[in-house]
């Protein structure tokens, strides 16, 4: 659930933001419901998981996590990757962070029309309570971790998961700043060669 690098990485284009932000309440072959350009952005959304997840330096950010929350721990990964981005000046320099926030918030909801449910029960509270902007604070981590427990399944307090964030807080810096950097090169690379070119990807 990394909004906001989901958001980051949907080059300022509407109907993409939307279609990256909604990708993981989209099931199975609903996608195709969507229009053109909401659709590429559902795809865009699952590339960027498919190298997130296989990527070699991520391994090592998930071992800081499996022994709080077992096979949740990629999910926690995103979570602090979200912090590490939001604290990135490369990224976000001086206050742009809050103002690409409300862009984001301001953006996806001129297409609530193609929120899933799920989806639009999460957007009033993500810009209400501003979850991008927060994702800077270390409290703001600590919330989103307790509301990925709240959704999994098997897993209760996220406690553990925090205080494993503060403890191998330089190590997983270490690991968003040697990741990143291949997954925007990936991005757009991907963003040139296949949302550009006619058709979407599967």
């Amino acid at each position: 659930m990394n909004f906001l690098a989901h958001a980051y990485l949907s080059f300022r284009q509407p109907e993409l933001l939307v279609g990256n932000l909604i990708s993981d309440f989209v099931k199975g072959k609903s996608k195709y419901g969507y229009p053109e350009a909401i659709l590429r952005g559902i795809d865009l959304h699952r590339a960027i998981d498919q190298f997130t997840d296989t990527h070699p330096v991520n391994a090592y950010a998930k071992k800081v996590f499996k022994p709080a929350v077992g096979l949740y721990a990629s999910a926690f990964v995103d979570v602090v990757y979200d912090h590490f981005l939001a604290t990135d000046q490369l990224a976000f320099p001086a206050d742009s962070l809050a103002v690409f926030s409300q862009w984001v918030y301001q953006t996806a909801g001129e297409h609530s029309e193609h929120f899933p449910e799920k989806f639009a029960g999460t957007y009033p509270y993500m810009k209400e309570q501003d979850w991008l902007t927060n994702y800077q604070h270390r409290w703001g981590i600590e919330k989103s971790m307790g509301g990925l427990v709240r959704r999994a399944k098997y897993l209760e307090d996220a406690s553990e998961a925090f205080a494993a964030f503060e403890a191998q807080y330089e190590l997983l810096e270490k690991c968003y700043h040697r990741f990143f950097p291949e997954l925007l090169l990936f991005v757009n690379n991907y963003y040139r060669k296949q949302l550009t070119s006619p058709g979407t990807t599967d």
